[in-house]
């Protein structure tokens, strides 16, 4: 018989290898193009051409028929130089992983690329290239391809930009996913062991050997190591710290839905902050946190578990994490060649030399008897373990997604995915943990989720407003 346990393990497993894989639509079109390739014979050496004055001629599987070509070929009078076979992709983004170094089962480099317009090469196995490229070209052949070709006045085919409607919501729903899994294990965790400064490291250390594990396999680009990156680190690493920490903490003394909305109200402490260094924001955004604060009141008035730790808790996490971003954006400025995800690779790792210390010395002495504890009130010491291994993992999983959304959706996009992504995770660990929830506790946490969303509406039409002024 398959235990629940046995298909939580298979679900940490899948999911590990498939963002260990990093597969990518790009490089999956470009082995599809190679396979086609192969199974049709179509050599670049054949002079399968055609010419382009303004008008469109779409392709027909038939036509790469190797008896065809020939018979074309012999047809042909003028002999019309052969165009290398490569595929291009218009206005087509290059994630930022894309961008290191990949190489072939011969030790040959496959393509390594900073620029998100610059052409990465794939040689096939004739020896010839095939290639990715965002930018446009005249009279490229489409061969043996399902994408949609448009010509233009010029003469000139592209290939239509792909939709990107199924990768993102693969991503979204990797990262709602990971979300919920962290958020359910970790508390079912803190309700048999007490204890957040043990579990918070533990979490940290996860994401640091995740990182160590991806930079040494070079499945993601290491970024160059200096003195001066170090010390730009140390502050946003320490806040960053404070602020999971505190988070921790939280959900150990109050139910997850609870600490989630308290965690909404980030956007207040990001105003308030940014005002006090200089920053102007609109009325908008002044009028959106009032529904923030009001909401977050009321569900905090309403809540049946509430208590003034886990508030605390909840509230220094909001001043740790926007202390965080501001520090980030303020010391990071000349490393700007640093990706998303390994800055946060680099900080959870600073992050854990500053907690594993503190931890130690605040709880280390009641480890091992809450560990008994722990086992006795469970009845397993491996189901103990892989709640605790997947609090750990998934942590780690559902930021490098979050990374990887931003790096695919405009600020706008993320931000509201992310307003929904809480209102998923809360409930569903009201669903998970039967939580009894107040209607008055529903509504205010309702009228606070609906304050951010309206904050993040108004924060994007700020920076779109701003970056149009920069550029005049």
């Amino acid at each position: 018989q398959i235990s629940l346990p046995h298909i939580q393990i298979s679900l940490a497993i899948y999911f590990l290898l498939a963002f260990s894989c990093r597969i990518n639509l790009s490089f999956l079109l470009s082995l599809s193009l190679s396979l086609k390739m192969l199974t049709l014979n179509l050599l670049p050496t054949s002079s399968v051409t055609f010419s382009i004055s303004g008008y469109k001629y779409p392709i027909n599987n038939s036509l790469l028929c190797p008896k065809l070509v020939n018979r074309n070929q012999n047809q042909r009078t003028p002999h019309v130089p052969s165009l290398p076979l490569t595929k291009h992709i218009s206005h087509l983004n290059e994630p930022r992983w894309l961008s290191s170094s990949f190489t072939n089962i011969h030790g040959r480099s496959l393509g390594s690329s900073s620029n998100p317009a610059s052409h990465i090469s794939y040689p096939n196995i004739f020896g010839h290239q095939v290639g990715f490229s965002s930018k446009p070209t005249s009279n490229i052949p489409q061969a043996a391809s399902g994408t949609p070709q448009e010509a233009n006045p010029d003469g000139k085919i592209e290939v239509s930009k792909p939709n990107k409607s199924l990768q993102l919501a693969v991503i979204f729903g990797l990262w709602y996913f990971q979300n919920i899994v962290f958020n359910v294990y970790n508390k079912k965790v803190l309700n048999i062991f007490s204890f957040p400064w043990f579990l918070a490291s533990f979490q940290l250390f996860c994401g640091s050997l995740w990182m160590l594990i991806l930079w040494s396999f070079k499945l993601q680009p290491c970024p160059k190591i200096s003195k001066s990156f170090i010390i730009a680190l140390l502050g946003p690493a320490l806040f960053h710290t404070i602020g999971h920490i505190s988070a921790c903490v939280s959900f150990s003394k109050v139910a997850v839905s609870f600490t989630h909305v308290i965690k909404s109200a980030e956007p207040v402490f990001s105003v308030m902050f940014s005002s006090f260094l200089g920053d102007t924001y609109p009325l908008t955004i002044w009028l959106s946190i009032i529904p923030i604060v009001m909401g977050c009141s009321l569900a905090a008035i309403t809540e049946v578990s509430f208590n003034f730790a886990g508030l605390w808790g909840a509230l220094i996490s909001n001043v740790g994490f926007v202390l965080r971003n501001i520090y980030s954006k303020k010391s990071l400025q000349s490393f700007k060649e640093v990706n998303g995800l390994n800055l946060y690779g680099w900080i959870t790792i600073i992050s854990l030399l500053y907690l594993f210390p503190v931890a130690v010395f605040v709880e280390g002495s009641q480890w091992i008897a809450g560990y008994h504890s722990a086992i006795e009130t469970i009845g397993k010491s491996s189901t103990f373990y892989i709640w605790v291994i997947l609090s750990g993992v998934f942590y780690h999983l559902y930021n490098q997604s979050s990374y990887q959304a931003l790096d695919e959706i405009s600020p706008l996009t993320f931000s509201v995915g992310n307003t929904m992504k809480r209102v998923v995770v809360i409930i569903s660990t009201v669903l998970v943990f039967r939580n009894p929830v107040r209607p008055l506790n529903a509504l205010g946490s309702a009228i606070a989720i609906f304050g951010t969303f309206l904050y993040s509406q108004a924060t994007a039409k700020k920076s779109k407003k701003d970056g149009g002024e920069k550029k005049s």
